[in-house]
């Protein structure tokens, strides 16, 4: 296993093979989430954080026209958009609703959050264009059953050269109505459907932090860790880093949590944080 502070690039054997659909001759992508508390205030409702949203995006732009990434799909979380709403209406990963306006209010908190992202990205030349899971996924065997995904429009806008960016949403949920999936979850969606190469989450924290604030290198099997991981803060209807963590280590191609310094190293083709693989 490579550490944290080498390079991945040109590593075949970290390279989760594409499946059959999204498989072609162009590279594997890149998939990156951004925290919701990182480009938000958490605590504000549907409030920015507009120096650390223009940061990330400066770091995408500039890793997109030095070559650096290829191809590239981007999810966001709902921070103080979508939390917001999710926890105001009882909505979350195993509790859904019937309610209408309940999920209207939580995708259209998200739609917004998207559309300051996308113009963000947009503003610095990134050809990003929105991919709301609202109207493509479902979990059709419950809120205890897998995430059905499909990710024909996602890999044909990147054989387009577009930038797909996606979010913490709604989603059709059979016997609960509409629950919520969170960025965590199609990431691993993405990666395992689109052959990813590198997965990174950029996120507050400079990594996956020990039981005295450390960045803890490497994981390889979240038991060794389980004790160190607690719950997020603030409003989190989508698992905190426990979740992370375990989502992360489903997946073929290596994983990286860090923090917003850590996101153009990675983007670079760098270790950045914690390595989970």
């Amino acid at each position: 296993m490579t550490g944290p502070g080498a390079a991945d690039a040109g590593t075949d054997g970290d390279e989760a093979a594409p499946d059959a659909d999204a498989a072609d001759d162009a590279a594997p992508p890149v998939v990156l989430k951004l925290g919701g508390s990182l480009i938000t205030e958490k605590d504000s409702p549907e409030t920015l954080d507009d120096d650390a949203l223009d940061a990330a995006c400066d770091a995408v732009a500039e890793a997109l026209a030095a070559g650096d990434v290829d191809r590239l799909v981007v999810v966001h979380g709902g921070g103080s958009f979508g939390h917001h709403h999710a926890s105001e209406h009882g909505v979350s990963t195993t509790d859904g609703t019937r309610d209408a306006n309940a999920v209207a209010a939580v995708h259209g908190a998200m739609k917004r959050l998207n559309a300051h992202v996308l113009e963000r990205l947009r503003e610095r030349g990134v050809p990003a264009v929105p991919v709301h899971p609202l109207s493509l996924a479902a979990r059709a065997e419950g809120a205890d059953g897998g995430l059905d995904l499909p990710l024909g429009s996602t890999a044909t806008l990147l054989g387009e050269e577009f930038v797909p960016v996606l979010h913490g949403d709604g989603v059709a949920t059979a016997g609960s109505g509409v629950t919520v999936v969170s960025g965590d979850e199609l990431v691993v969606e993405l990666a395992a459907g689109l052959g990813a190469r590198r997965v990174g989450v950029c996120s507050t924290v400079p990594g996956v932090l020990d039981g005295d604030g450390d960045v803890i290198a490497e994981i390889d099997a979240f038991e060794a860790v389980a004790d160190a991981l607690g719950a997020s803060d603030a409003t989190d209807v989508s698992g905190g880093m426990a979740a992370k963590v375990r989502e992360l280590l489903a997946l073929d191609a290596p994983a990286y949590v860090f923090g917003a310094e850590g996101l153009a190293p990675f983007l670079r083709g760098e270790g950045a944080g914690t390595r989970i693989d």
